[in-house]
């Protein structure tokens, strides 16, 4: 089995137990880390997608990819934390 093989395996069951955990996780922490889970995966599959075609197009996908992972993952934590900013809260 060659090494893009291992990549595309490894990503497939990551991605399953992302799904898993975004699904049925008991808490919404749970399931911020299952969407954190599946753009990780993504990021994956591009970057193996730019190995096999050669093309630099799949980079610039993954690092959108990270880029609104990230923020993604600063809104929700946010959201779920339920911290506003001061003038959010009518507060001055």
């Amino acid at each position: 089995m060659t090494l893009l093989m291992v990549f595309a395996l490894a990503a497939g069951v990551s991605a399953l137990m992302g799904v898993y955990r975004l699904l049925a996780g008991p808490t919404d922490t749970d399931r911020v880390v299952g969407l954190e889970i599946l753009f990780s995966v993504a990021i994956v599959l591009s970057l193996i997608a730019a190995w096999v075609s050669g093309r630099t197009v799949y980079l610039d996908v993954a690092i959108g990819l990270a880029l609104v992972g990230f923020v993604a993952t600063l809104a929700w934590s946010r959201l779920i934390q339920g911290d506003a900013p001061d003038d959010e809260k009518g507060v001055s």
